[in-house]
């Protein structure tokens, strides 16, 4: 119930994109394809958290209709920027900017590129709307998967996997499965195979990661990416995000999903057939590639990024997790089979946790045991609409703040 949504769009010229998280790592990185790509795209939309200098350049420079901070007084600042500027850009400063923006007829694509629990309304919104979702936020569809797919199913919408890991799957995956999780794996597919770097701690013992500093885990070794995610790879909690995002987006069950360490970060995922064969897409460890390939698929644009030199590449590794030293994979795991609203509840945890460790509460080791006693203590219920959804995160973020409070030590 995708594909139809893409291929219009693709087939039917200049393409209106809103991006959602313009001034992060993402969002960025795809306004520097779609400038590359000027006469296939128009950017009608941009929206920030309260980086009010990075998003006004942006504005001079791509001319949206229409631009929106999540903080209102960095709005208000914009507005007067850009008023001074001579720019038509309208700033929306209402609550709800980003979802009249998800629902706006000018708008063909939106590119969900927020971090966090915070992408979730306008992502709603969007897939309500009918519109082609290109879905950098991964959180939302680990919170609403079962929600998110019956929205897109009754609009329309289409979802397209911007993660590198989930881009590269669809990459790999044969036409008919890309675009309708109800099917499940079909066409001879065994097995998805996400893989991961390992981290910045790939070889510390469980006691050296007691002692990592916040400098030391957003140190990504292969990567360029903003906190949070940083912070996620490091525990290889992001694998264990993008292991529930890719059994809704997929529609599989978490045990047809391997996970590989792969420190070079050269295989982005790859796809087990029945007779033997695996498929896997390759590239730089450079989110253009994915991103230009959600905007242009079924086809393909210019992206920026150096190919491959595979003689100057050398060698490749792969070994298996190590799920002792890095619980946060199978806590995944259980969330799954416990069901959607268990997922949602390990994803606020864990961004509690996470918080809690930038700002210097916790340490880096109890953020894996935070999340383990939320989704082991909590009572979880399924959410039967978005209200719930956001109920359940409310009352779950309370409880894991409470459990950090009384019973977390503040590093030595």
């Amino acid at each position: 119930y995708y594909l139809c949504c893409c291929v219009d769009v693709a087939m039917s010229g200049i393409d209106t994109i809103a991006v959602f998280g313009s001034t992060g790592s993402v969002g960025t990185s795809t306004l520097d394809v779609l400038e590359r790509n000027h006469s296939n795209y128009q950017v009608a939309a941009l929206t920030a958290n309260c980086n009010v200098e990075a998003i006004f350049q942006q504005c001079l420079k791509f001319k949206p209709a229409t631009a929106a901070m999540a903080d209102p007084h960095a709005g208000i600042e914009l507005s007067r920027r850009l008023l001074v500027a001579d720019s038509d850009t309208v700033v929306l400063t209402t609550t709800d900017a980003l979802e009249q923006i998800a629902a706006d007829d000018a708008v063909q694509t939106v590119m969900a590129a927020i971090v966090g629990f915070a992408g979730l309304r306008p992502t709603i919104a969007a897939v309500k709307a009918g519109k082609r979702v290109l879905l950098a936020n991964k959180e939302s569809m680990v919170v609403a998967g079962d929600l998110l797919n019956q929205f897109a199913k009754a609009s329309g919408a289409c979802i397209i996997p911007v993660d590198s890991e989930h881009n590269a799957i669809f990459q790999c995956l044969p036409e008919s499965n890309r675009c309708d999780p109800e099917k499940g794996l079909q066409a001879g597919v065994s097995t998805l195979v996400l893989t991961a770097s390992g981290g910045p701690f790939r070889e510390y013992t469980a006691l050296q990661m007691e002692t990592v500093t916040v400098e030391q885990a957003l140190s990504h070794p292969n990567w360029d990416m903003g906190p949070k995610i940083s912070i996620d790879s490091a525990t290889m909690m992001n694998k264990g995000l993008e292991i529930i995002e890719a059994s809704y987006l997929f529609g599989v069950d978490e045990s047809r999903i391997e996970v590989v360490v792969h420190p070079e970060s050269y295989v982005h995922s790859m796809v087990r057939y029945i007779d033997g064969s695996v498929l896997a897409q390759l590239g730089q460890a450079d989110m253009r590639t994915p991103i230009a390939n959600a905007l242009a698929w079924p086809d393909r644009i210019e992206a920026g990024v150096a190919p491959l030199d595979f003689i100057r590449l050398g060698s490749m590794h792969f070994e298996a997790p190590d799920t002792e030293r890095f619980p946060c994979l199978a806590l995944a795991r259980l969330a799954l089979k416990k069901g959607s609203g268990a997922t949602g509840v390990l994803n606020a945890a864990n961004e509690v946790a996470v918080e809690q460790f930038i700002n210097g509460r916790i340490r880096f080791s109890d953020i894996s045991r935070v999340n383990t006693h939320v989704l082991q203590s909590f009572a979880v219920t399924t959410p039967q609409n978005a209200d719930d959804l956001f109920r359940l995160d409310q009352s779950t973020r309370e409880f894991a703040l409470e459990y950090v409070e009384q019973s977390v030590s503040s590093p030595a």
